[in-house]
């Protein structure tokens, strides 16, 4: 199988990018991440690459990184979540956003992904909230989610205010320490972190 490609730029398009390699074109389907990486990069690029052989064809997925790699295998070992699927959600969402945004159990944030509804998204975040130690670590939080008491009320306020789960989540997390135990403390500082 063939795990990694090195070679010149042939074509980046909107969902795919053409590397040639000592003269063969190879063809990846790639995220609009991937894709944006590579626009306007000169010389060799070097993708990182998950072949994946169905009935009647083989297809070459490419990754600017391990950690997106990493995360659309483990994307798609949910059900109902294909190869398609899931470069369509890391089109959206990088690996430390999914990340976030199962935390926070913020299925609008999934859902934003072309061909994911509601439905699929409560799935994705139940199937995967057990496997988050093996997705992209958070960045500023202890690991845990805010869950329960005041920090899920500190949350649903800021969703109220019209803050998404993840940024209203990642808020909460960052300053639930140093805010003391009180709701009108652990909200006002929140905002204060919402605003920077």
């Amino acid at each position: 199988m063939i795990g990694r490609l090195t070679g010149r730029l042939e074509v980046v398009a909107e969902d795919r990018v053409i590397l040639d390699v000592q003269g063969v074109g190879y063809r990846l389907a790639c995220s609009a991440r991937t894709v944006n990486a590579l626009a306007g990069q000169e010389g060799d690029a070097c993708l990182l690459v998950e072949t994946i052989i169905r009935d009647d064809r083989i297809v070459l997925y490419g990754f600017a990184d391990a950690a997106e790699q990493s995360t659309f295998t483990m994307l798609t070992t949910v059900q109902g979540v294909g190869p398609r699927g899931a470069l369509a959600i890391l089109s959206v969402l990088g690996p430390h956003d999914l990340v976030e945004a199962v935390r926070a159990n913020d299925r609008r944030a999934i859902a934003r992904a072309n061909g994911v509804g509601q439905k699929l998204a409560t799935r994705i975040i139940a199937e995967l909230a057990d496997r988050l130690e093996d997705m992209a670590p958070p960045s500023g939080t202890g690991g845990q989610a805010a869950a329960g008491g005041v920090e899920s009320d500190a949350i649903a306020a800021l969703v109220n205010l019209g803050y998404t789960r993840s940024e209203a989540w990642r808020a909460v997390t960052s300053v639930r320490q140093a805010a003391g135990a009180g709701l009108d403390a652990l909200i006002r500082a929140s905002l204060k972190e919402l605003a920077r």
